[in-house]
């Protein structure tokens, strides 16, 4: 025999098909049986003839296997169960936690910028993590704190519900929303037709956690000062 011309090589694609029944064509296989025990390495003819006395189908379910692996099983549910696996292997992938950041003292404008990018990510089916953080003194009033988290879930009501009550850790009071079904969420911030792509909200994401961080690290140093008077005015009021 000569040598195969040069040219283009064949590249076997992925099956997106499931081989079963008189489909299988090798020589042997390893059968495992409708109980989930190994029955053991036959040709398919014989594993088709126990399937069929049992009224239920053979299937490959390991092709790269040497010998591939097959299954006696009822194909409709397998193949009912395999999609409603992907489905929620696709739907996991999907769903991200996005978390959007509130202040006790924070202006009409601003809450309400937060409140339309939080529900411009539940329309995108994502959950959001809505995360309060207190400043200084501003500890001394918690209540404050949780009205306006309380607030925030009661104004996205209509994309949302949340996960459970606000709760209050170290510094911070957080609640997790999850977005309503698609036909009952009505969006009170955006248009339907201008929310963003996905991406560009992530890439924006980006740029407002940079934004975040060096403004954290300016709270942090403003938190350290006022600590410092504090202090001062202690030790001052207990030398008088």
């Amino acid at each position: 025999m000569g040598r195969r011309p040069f040219g283009k090589r064949r590249f076997h694609r992925k099956r997106n098909f499931i081989r079963k029944n008189e489909g299988i064509r090798v020589p042997e296989i390893r059968v495992i049986g409708a109980d989930g025990k190994m029955i053991g390495v036959m040709a398919p003819a014989k594993a088709l003839k126990i399937a069929k006395e049992h009224f239920l189908d053979l299937v490959e379910v390991s092709a790269s296997a040497r010998p591939p692996v097959c299954r006696i099983l009822d194909f409709g549910k397998y193949k009912y169960e395999q999609s409603k696996l992907k489905k929620n292997k696709d739907k996991s992938k999907s769903s991200k936690v996005k978390e959007v950041k509130f202040r006790v003292r924070i202006d009409v404008h601003d809450y309400e910028t937060k409140l339309k990018r939080a529900e411009q990510f539940l329309m995108h089916e994502n959950k959001v993590k809505i995360t309060l953080m207190f400043r200084g003194r501003e500890m001394e009033h918690k209540d404050l704190g949780f009205d306006r988290v309380n607030q925030a879930v009661e104004d996205l009501k209509a994309t949302a519900t949340a996960d459970s009550p606000p709760r209050l850790v170290g510094r911070h009071i957080s609640v997790l929303l999850s977005p309503l079904p698609k036909s009952r969420r009505k969006p009170r911030y955006n248009l339907p037709d201008e929310i963003p792509e996905l991406e560009e909200l992530e890439d924006e994401e980006e740029d407002l956690e940079e934004e975040g961080d060096e403004e954290e690290l300016g709270n942090e140093a403003e938190d350290e000062e006022a600590n410092r008077d504090e202090e001062a005015e202690q030790v001052s009021s207990t030398q008088d």
